[in-house]
């Protein structure tokens, strides 16, 4: 029983550690609404390769940690971000107009 224990606690501590390090990797999108009073933006990623490239799939809304960084941003704008998701709430923490 302490074995499977030891193993369970390795797999949960390698998903988290490998949902970190995919959150820290560098997305584009494009900025489908933008709310500077609440600092919050909704991001349509766009998508990676030819098969689908078309469709874009439904904009996330993500809380943004530098709420100076929406000043020069507008609706439509395409944007590398990088975000992380700390209990269930998305956040960006890099955010920058391409």
């Amino acid at each position: 029983m302490k074995i499977a224990t030891i193993i369970l606690a390795g797999a949960a501590a390698l998903a988290i550690v490998g949902s970190a390090a995919l959150a820290e990797q560098a997305l584009t999108g494009k900025i489908t609404k933008l709310d500077r009073i609440n600092s919050t933006v909704a991001i349509q990623q766009t998508q990676n390769g030819t098969v689908g490239a078309n469709t874009g799939g439904a904009a996330e809304e993500f809380k943004v940690q530098d709420a100076s960084s929406l000043d020069k941003l507008h609706a439509g704008d395409t944007v590398t971000y990088s975000a992380t998701e700390t209990g269930g709430a998305k956040t960006i923490t890099k955010l920058q107009k391409q």
